[in-house]
């Protein structure tokens, strides 16, 4: 019979394991469904099964921290199983991989439900369809994991290749799937760039909202930047200048109601396909990299919107 500080070891070794497994395999899975959504475009959706960074980057950071934990727990949880530290009988083992077996079902159940679900509501019969597999493969391949695992006869001093088999073989997938998601995912270089771009897109915004106020009280445009923060005390100076480099942006009358805001770009805003990766000031100030002027204007009640001066 395992001593109680045996049993709490091991008990905290399957808890772990699974947190980890949780982690894993779901990241894995989403990393699958975002490689689905940013290949296969549904054009007539594009609020719903569109390719998500942010999720990605989470999956991606998941795996790369619960991968190595799962592998190293369970691995030890195996050798303690060969070498009879842990009885195949333990009331530990057998209450805890069951657990595992519950939560894995739990799981399943959930992730078919939001596949259904979003079959129901109008995303591609393509996308649902590898979507369901990816998740019935992941759920069926833990399972059966661990029913084979808690029906074995021996346990102690019998390496059992079935064991190998799913053990290799699963963390294979995991790198590949690892590997695959490092082909579209962003750098942090490119992510901390489009987050500047979106900071002057913002600033841009604003300025136009203050030349468009001083319009309607002078029924003119103001002369440059520094009369505009003059006038109104919510345009600082952080709003007229590049967040990074400190370089003031040029800003241009045109005619009596354009004019332009001109500013360096290290991104580009245009073509671009994915949905949730979009922020909501690329639509009206669409740019390329590098030095951009865009038109601003005074706006009508019609909803006139900036476009960009090619």
């Amino acid at each position: 019979m395992e001593s109680q500080n045996n049993a709490a070891k091991f008990a905290f070794f399957y808890m772990l394991s699974l947190v980890a497994l949780v982690f894993m395999g779901l990241s894995a899975g989403m990393i699958i469904f975002q490689i689905i959504n940013k290949y296969i475009i549904d054009i007539l959706n594009q609020n719903q099964g569109s390719f998500s960074p942010e999720q990605l980057k989470f999956a991606i950071s998941a795996i790369i921290i619960s991968t190595p934990i799962y592998y190293i727990i369970t691995k030890q949880i195996h050798k303690s199983l060969f070498s009879g530290v842990l009885s195949k009988d333990s009331g530990i083992r057998k209450w805890l991989t069951y657990f595992i077996l519950l939560v894995t079902s739990v799981i399943m159940i959930g992730w078919l439900i939001a596949v259904v679900n979003n079959f129901l509501d109008g995303e591609l019969t393509t996308k649902i369809i590898l979507k369901a597999i990816t998740a019935i493969a992941i759920s069926a391949t833990v399972f059966s994991f661990y029913l084979y695992d808690i029906k074995r006869e021996e346990v102690a001093e019998k390496k059992d290749k079935i064991i190998k088999i799913y053990f290799f073989a699963s963390l294979f997938v995991v790198i590949l799937v690892f590997v695959a998601s490092l082909f579209i995912v962003e750098s942090p270089t490119e992510t901390r760039n489009r987050k500047v771009d979106q900071s002057i897109l913002e600033n841009f915004s604003q300025i136009e909202s203050a030349a468009n106020e001083y319009y309607n009280t002078n029924k003119k445009l103001p002369d440059s930047l520094d009369m505009i923060r003059e006038e109104y005390r919510y345009i600082l100076e952080k709003n007229i200048v590049d967040p990074i480099t400190n370089e003031k942006y040029e800003y241009k009358v045109v005619d009596e109601k354009n004019f332009e805001i001109c500013a360096n770009f290290r991104t580009s805003n245009k073509n671009n396909q994915d949905n949730r990766f979009d922020y909501y000031l690329d639509q009206e100030w669409q740019h390329d990299a590098g030095y951009q002027c865009l038109n601003g204007k005074v706006r009508n009640y019609e909803g006139e919107k900036p476009v960009m001066i090619r």
